[in-house]
């Protein structure tokens, strides 16, 4: 459940940057590590955004590759879980290169139109 948290601080930051315009898209990168449920982060999104320039927003989900790198050998390679061992040595001296990110990568502004409902140009 702590997608619910995450999702309040994913509102959060989208919301400052947003400048008050409504957002249609919210990107993220988000590493296997981090084990968040993509089905899970969508719900709370919604429930959260609700209310906020994020209201009816998408939330596009990049889910990153874990990788390790062993110090002791210098071997790089995607875990099996949830043995964090090097395949190459056996060392434990493990190094996370990629795999923990959670990172809003951009968000999308609805563009503003010229002439509103009911508007007349002159």
């Amino acid at each position: 459940m702590h997608e619910l948290s995450l999702c309040n601080a994913i509102v959060d930051a989208v919301v400052k940057h947003a400048g008050g315009r409504p957002v249609t898209t919210v990107n993220l990168r988000v590493g296997r590590l981090r084990q968040v449920m993509p089905e899970s982060l969508e719900f709370y999104f919604g429930f959260v955004a609700e209310g906020t320039v994020c209201e009816g927003a998408r939330l596009e989900q990049e889910i990153l590759p874990a990788k390790l790198g062993c110090s002791a050998c210098g071997h790089q390679w995607e875990p099996e879980w949830p043995l964090f061992l090097c395949p190459s040595s056996d060392g434990m001296q493990v190094t996370v290169l990629s795999g923990d990110e959670f990172e809003v990568e951009s968000i999308e502004i609805k563009e503003a139109t010229d002439a509103s409902p009911g508007s007349q140009s002159a």
